[in-house]
C-alpha cells in the first residue's frame, strides 16, 4: 500500500492542474510490468470518469511532465478510472467509503487466509474490517492492498 517516491513526486505535480479539469486525482502509480514502466493516473468524478476526461487529463499532463521531466526512464502514460473495485490507499478514500464492503489482501496468511471481505469500519493507517460479525484490524505494514467490493454499485 505504500506509494513510491515517483509517484508522490508526480501526483503532486499534476494535482492542481487535474483538478482545475473538474476531476478528482484519485491515485499514481509508477509501475513496472514485464520490460516496461507504467505511469497510471487515476482519476474520479461523482458521475463517473468518461473518455474524453481521461483524454483531457492526459492531454493536459502530458508537457507538465515533460517539463518538470521527474521520470529518469521511458514509460507509457495512462490515464484511467480507479474502476469499480478501486483500491482505497489516502485517508480520504477511507473516510468516503467508510461502511463500505471491501477486500482486504494480505502480504502473509493469518489464521491460514490471505483474503478477508467485510465492512469497513475504522482507518489509522491500518484497517478495521468487520468480517463474519466479528471486527478484525489490519495494520498497514500486512497490507497489499483494500479494494472496494464491487457489490457496492
Amino acid at each position: 500500500m505504500a506509494q513510491n517516491p515517483t509517484a508522490l513526486k508526480v501526483s503532486a505535480l499534476i494535482k492542481e492542474s487535474v483538478e482545475s479539469l473538474g476531476v478528482k486525482l484519485w491515485d499514481v502509480k509508477f509501475v513496472k510490468e514485464g520490460a516496461s514502466w507504467y505511469l497510471r493516473v487515476f482519476i474520479d468524478k461523482e458521475e463517473g470518469v468518461d473518455i474524453n476526461d481521461c483524454t483531457d487529463v492526459s492531454r493536459l499532463i502530458d508537457p507538465i511532465l515533460d517539463e518538470a521531466d521527474p521520470i529518469n526512464v521511458s514509460y507509457y502514460l495512462e490515464v484511467c478510472s480507479p474502476g469499480l473495485e478501486r483500491e482505497l490507499s489516502e485517508q480520504w478514500h477511507f473516510e468516503k467509503y467508510m461502511g463500505a464492503d471491501v477486500k482486504v489482501k494480505l502480504i502473509r496468511p493469518r489464521d491460514g487466509k490471505r483474503e478477508f471481505s467485510g465492512k469497513l469500519k475504522a482507518y489509522n493507517g491500518g484497517v478495521t474490517v468487520e468480517c463474519d460479525g466479528a471486527d478484525m484490524e489490519f495494520a498497514k505494514q500486512e497490507l497489499v492492498y483494500v479494494k472496494l467490493d464491487d457489490a457496492n454499485f
